[in-house]
């Protein structure tokens, strides 16, 4: 059986492409959820001045 070497002269960079591609793709998912926490967390911000306005409102009213 004859083993064709030729096709194993390109395997480092083959990993290195893998590795390269598998860090991008971790930056990404990381990106996306750092964007996903903070637009959430201005939306509970949000919430909770809106809940302490309304409390406020209702106290100067009694």
């Amino acid at each position: 059986m004859a083993w064709n070497w030729k096709a194993l002269e390109n395997f480092p960079l083959l990993l290195y492409i893998l590795a390269a591609k598998t860090l991008i793709l971790c930056l990404a998912f990381a990106g996306v959820k750092m964007y996903q926490s903070k637009k959430l967390e201005a939306k509970l911000k949000q919430e909770r001045e809106a809940a302490k306005l309304k409390k406020e409102t209702e106290k100067k009213e009694e």
